[in-house]
């Protein structure tokens, strides 16, 4: 019996509670091959009904998974509504994996259906081949999506198949209603690598989503009911799903998807078709925007700047607003908090840091040994929120060591500046001793990015015969630059102190990402290592 629990379900909070007075407001802007599909929050709600009732003739049951591998659109945007809706967890997975990566989750999250967009069908089909999962009963093949030459992409399954007009056109009845879940009740798994490479998904609840729309949406970014959010990060990333779905649902606002690319231009494109208030991007779009060629107008209906993923340089910050007259809220956030929890302030904004922390949210800096640092001392950043995940599934030994008590070691060095504001100086394990002396890649970096010669470059170190840290600067060589290592290295030494300068440099032709412009350093570590275990790196 749930009678001792308060019901509360996310997809109500986000959706149904709107509908009495707010049926009528625009939802969702999705762009798709065929133009502009505009659906209000009464039609979203009519969707969203046929799905769960759909997904429940699936023999969907509460909190088991359902597993969606599509891009942004109406259909994964509805999926992930009443998958929370009839009380089973929503599992948006990135759309960047390849077979094998993907039948790694579908393994190990059990789920029983599998949602696909068709272009990703052929990755999907090696995926279920290869996880040869029991529990899997059932895929679901979206009609959008970008046209595919496959005459049936439900053939080769070797489980069921559905097309998704079926699912929701023919249904299997009609929507039963929320099932009564409570703030405790699991509704959303994020699968996050971090710099180790090894997926975990972080279990959330459905009170994580109203917390970070309470404190964050509401305390931080502001947003309010007329507001159109446009966000290159997609609904899969817990950047991308709060910002074109959490914050403006919560408010009866509405938001611009895209399946596309974020090119300057392509983003441009969205913001001269459809009136964008919010704007969030993350270093690697406000780089290539502010290197582009695109009027100085651009920005003018957006009111408001987000970053995430990973620390935007000062120059960026300041470039957006001279340039775009856009002012560029950055923050750090994370699959575990669900969002953002450390944030600049509109009005407030100090270039080159990641803010205070948002309303809510606790933040620690501690040495090695657990002890609190004082202000201008780095350390560890250990977070406590009330929208942390539960734990990662399955994953003992890493949730004894992330988790301790209500704290979180995030994994990040930090520190807080006199006047209050947290500085990033990059992960904990990537920090480097170089001669027995602590060296942040970021500062490194930071130099680096300012030589005419280089467009991108990601500073590791990787250990020598000895097992002594050797600092290698992988570089992006800027459009039409020839890349000379001595020369850099000699740059380095201009601006540093000479112990912080590279050992080597390698020339890459392009930085690892994930799919939300985090940097893969542990692939670019690989990298590095490989060239200098084979001796041809560059460098002295």
């Amino acid at each position: 019996m749930l009678s001792h629990h308060q019901q509360f379900n996310a997809s109500h909070y986000l959706l149904h509670r709107h509908l009495p007075a707010g049926a009528s407001r625009v939802a969702v802007r999705a762009l798709t091959p065929g133009g502009v599909r505009e659906l209000t929050y009464g039609e979203v709600a009519e969707e969203v009904g046929k799905v769960a009732s759909g997904l429940r003739g699936l023999g969907v049951r509460p909190e088991q998974r359902v597993l969606m591998v599509c891009s942004d659109g109406v259909e994964l945007f509805t999926a992930i509504l009443a998958t929370m809706r009839i009380g089973a967890v929503a599992v948006p997975v990135s759309t960047m994996l390849r077979g094998p990566e993907l039948a790694k989750l579908v393994g190990d999250s059990r789920a029983t259906v599998l949602l696909c967009s068709p272009e990703f069908g052929e990755v999907t089909r090696v995926a279920v081949e290869l996880a040869g999962s029991p529990d899997l009963t059932d895929v679901v093949v979206t009609s959008a999506g970008v046209p595919v030459n496959d005459p049936d992409p439900l053939a080769g399954y070797p489980v069921r198949t559905r097309d998704w007009t079926d699912l929701v056109a023919a249904g299997f009845g009609h929507d039963d209603g929320q099932y009564p879940t409570w703030d405790e009740s699991p509704a959303l798994w994020l699968y996050t690598s971090g710099t180790t490479g090894t997926p975990k998904a972080a279990m959330h609840r459905h009170a994580d989503i109203r917390t970070v729309c309470e404190t964050y949406g509401a305390q931080v970014l502001g947003i309010r009911a007329d507001d159109v959010c446009f966000s290159v990060a997609k609904l899969f990333f817990a950047y991308g799903i709060g910002n074109s779905m959490f914050f403006p649902m919560a408010v009866g606002a509405s938001a611009v998807l895209s399946p596309g690319r974020p090119s300057p231009g392509a983003i441009a494109a969205v913001l001269a078709e459809h009136p964008v208030t919010l704007f969030y991007g993350s270093p690697s779009v406000y780089g290539p925007l502010l290197a582009s060629d695109l009027p100085d107008d651009a920005f003018a209906r957006v009111r408001r700047g987000v970053s995430a993923g990973e620390a935007l340089p000062a120059r960026m910050v300041v470039g957006m607003r001279d340039r775009f007259g856009l002012e560029v809220l950055d923050g750090i956030g994370s699959t575990e908090a669900l969002h953002i929890y450390l944030s600049n302030r509109p009005g407030e904004v100090a270039p080159g840091t990641s803010g205070v922390p948002v309303p809510g949210y606790e933040v620690e800096i501690r040495d090695d040994d657990g002890t609190i640092v004082a202000d201008g001392e780095k350390g560890t950043l250990y977070l406590r929120a009330d929208s942390l995940c539960t734990g990662y599934w399955c994953r003992t030994d890493v949730n004894r060591r992330v988790f301790e008590g209500e704290w979180m070691r995030t994994g990040d060095t930090y520190v807080r500046n006199p006047d209050g504001t947290y500085q990033c100086l990059g992960r904990t394990d990537d920090v480097l001793k170089v001669g027995g002396i602590w060296v942040t890649p970021m500062e490194v970096e930071e130099r680096l990015i300012t030589h005419p010669s280089v467009a991108e470059v990601v500073v590791v170190g990787v250990p020598d015969a000895d097992g002594l840290d050797r600092t290698v600067a992988c570089v992006v060589p800027a459009e039409g630059a020839v890349v000379d290592p001595d020369a850099l290295i000699a740059w380095c030494r201009e601006g540093l102190a000479s112990f912080k300068k590279p050992s080597h440099v390698l020339t890459i032709d392009a930085v690892p990402r994930t799919a939300t412009g985090k940097v893969q350093r542990f692939l670019v570590r690989e990298l590095a290592a490989k060239v200098l275990a084979e001796g041809v790196l560059a460098g002295g």
